[in-house]
């Protein structure tokens, strides 16, 4: 049987100690979220997550959802533990206090998602979807519309969704046919009717109401992506709770998360109403996207933690030959498998990733909360820029490296990890989703070469690229630092000349970008690593060298030791991805389709 246990050891060490969270206190209406009260609220998150969520994770993976006469019915134990979830305010964590909200930082909810993700992936759909719903709402809803439909999914009694795709058209949503009329009512009226697929949460029995932010055309839209705009949708409509012709048509038999719904909904002249301007609901759209995408992130990084977890422990039990240099456990029949060189591999391949990542999306988390809530706006333009530059490296290295931790997991199982009773074949299963929604790895491959990289003459990029040099100049001369800064100097400095590389082939051809974009996101995502595991590794020095640290000194030592690896046997990938992508097009594009 498979086990978690929230890392909340190092989720403190990243908080409190690399981050320093602190900070976040002098951010308006941050004042109360001192690291005490989070660290009290992290303890009973995971708490939750333990006793609550994990224990159904494969029972409901087993079971899967129901669907019956349009009716969803989630897993046995779902309802009854999403109430309590909701009664606990974890809907509410970082919403907005004058809807009910706690309104703590989103790096608080950030973390919260880590450990639900490693608990039950399924599960952590519901509220996800709901988050995004809430946020379109908050920032393009009309006073109405926040007043009508916050508090409710704030409190978790209504659960929303976001529903984009149709079935003829996914990232192409200049493509969608449903239409919106208007009734020419004085509230603004309109009556939405298409159909849309692969809709999470679409239809379920947890919450009263499910509220659906649609896309949908306009009469008078014009063609393409200018002419879309999003609307509200409740399934029952809220003054009269009357049924509001949204139906589910069907739900999708999957290869993992089978707890969560994944449903067709079909909308015949439901009544809607317009959220924000006519015809620009893509920009709404992809507030709920960007949020989702990280969210996406810490699924990665979530189903990672928890496999790696899981084949740790495994890997010190199981007893399968001796130690290449000899026993060592000589009272035994055999060695555990973790003296082996090559599971020892899989495993440093896990934690690195893990701590690393974990520090990374967390400092996404808590620059969001940056642009959000400092007082000057020139600080939260540069961290709004930080954060759309991160947002699609962290979204796709990360669910890569999941789905990988995940496999790795497996493997250290060896055969036991091919058997449902181990529990980390669901892993996988679960973790291959991520890498293909709220826009596939290879979209936001595209995204980031395509428009971050350009967008205001490179100044998404300066602002990593400024900070990183600036840390690897403060450090350089430190012969401590030296097996930490000088891989990450030299990968960074072949980042930037890649970034060149690439901006100037893509103005000869445009074939260019998207040849080079999946290696560039890799080569970007393991600087951004690295630069992570060097700033780990000069607070362990730190605390070695003083003596004052919170943790004990092999947690130190252990984040030097796991800091040599990575920059040893993981970031030399990155020189790799550079000789890939500046290959250039001929390897992918010559071939004729016929040929293939």
């Amino acid at each position: 049987m498979p086990s978690y246990h929230p890392p909340l050891e190092d989720i403190r060490f990243v908080l409190n100690e690399v981050l320093h969270t602190e900070t976040l206190t002098n951010l308006p209406g941050y004042g109360d979220a001192t690291p005490d009260l989070v660290d009290q609220i992290l303890e009973e998150a995971g708490k939750l997550c333990r006793d609550v969520l994990f224990p159904l994770n494969q029972s409901g993976d087993a079971e899967g959802c129901g669907f019956k006469d349009g009716a969803v019915t989630t897993p046995k134990g779902f309802k009854e533990a999403y109430d309590t979830f909701t009664q606990g305010g974890w809907t509410g964590v970082a919403a907005d206090p004058a809807y009910g909200g706690m309104g703590l930082p989103v790096l608080v909810n950030t973390v919260i998602q880590e450990m639900i993700c490693s608990a039950n992936f399924s599960f952590g759909m519901y509220p996800g979807l709901s988050q995004g719903a809430y946020e379109a709402l908050h920032k393009f809803g009309t006073d109405e519309q926040k007043q009508t439909y916050l508090p409710k999914l704030v409190t978790g009694e209504w659960s929303g969704t976001m529903c984009l795709t149709e079935p003829h058209c996914g990232t192409d949503l200049g493509l969608i046919k449903t239409r919106a009329v208007p009734t020419g009512d004085a509230d603004g009226t309109c009556l939405v009717s298409g159909t849309k697929i692969f809709i999470s949460a679409g239809e379920h029995d947890l919450t009263e109401n499910i509220i659906h932010l649609v896309l949908a055309r306009l009469p008078d839209a014009p063609e393409g992506v200018h002419g879309i705009s999003l609307f509200v949708v409740p399934k029952y409509l809220p003054d009269s709770m009357a049924p509001n012709h949204v139906t589910c048509g069907s739900i999708e038999h999957k290869m993992g998360i089978k707890a969560s719904s994944t449903c067709v909904m079909n909308f015949e002249e439901s009544k809607a109403w317009l959220v924000g301007a006519p015809h620009k609901g893509l920009r709404a759209m992809f507030t709920m996207m960007n949020a989702a995408r990280l969210g996406v992130a810490m699924q990665g990084l979530g189903i990672a933690e928890v496999a790696q977890q899981n084949g740790l422990s495994y890997a010190k039990e199981r007893l399968q030959m001796r130690a290449l240099d000899g026993p060592k456990a000589p009272d035994k029949p055999a060695d555990p498998i973790i003296v082996h060189p090559d599971i020892r591999r899989m495993l440093l391949t896990g934690k690195a990733f893990c701590e690393g990542a974990r520090a990374l999306s967390y400092l996404v988390g808590m620059t969001l909360d940056v642009a959000h809530k400092h007082e000057d706006e020139a600080a939260r333009q540069e961290a709004d820029d930080f954060v759309a530059l991160l947002t699609p490296i962290v979204k796709a290295y990360q669910t890569d490296m999941g789905f990988e931790v995940a496999n790795l997991a497996v493997q250290i199982h060896g055969g036991h990890g091919y058997i449902h009773e181990y529990g980390v074949e669901q892993y996988v299963r679960d973790a291959r989703i991520a890498m293909i929604y709220e826009g596939t790895n290879g979209v936001q491959a595209l995204d980031l070469i395509g428009r971050k990289m350009p967008e205001g003459m490179g100044r998404l990029l300066r602002r990593f690229f400024h900070p990183v040099h600036g840390f690897i100049d403060a450090q350089q001369a430190d012969p401590d630092m030296a097996s930490f800064v000088f891989p990450l100097a030299k990968a960074f400095a072949k980042l930037q000349q890649a970034t060149a590389t690439v901006a100037q082939k893509s103005l000869k051809d445009p074939n260019e970008a998207g040849a080079a974009s999946v290696d560039y996101l890799r080569q970007f995502a393991l600087v951004a690593m690295g630069w992570m595991w060097a700033r780990m590794a000069r607070v362990a020095l730190d605390k070695l060298a003083a003596g004052d640290g919170a943790h004990t000194r092999e947690f130190y030592e252990a984040k030097l030791e796991t800091a040599r690896f990575f920059m040893t046997r993981m970031l030399p990938e990155a020189d790799g991805r550079f000789k890939m992508l500046t290959a250039g097009t001929p390897p992918l594009m010559t071939l004729k389709a016929e040929s293939f």
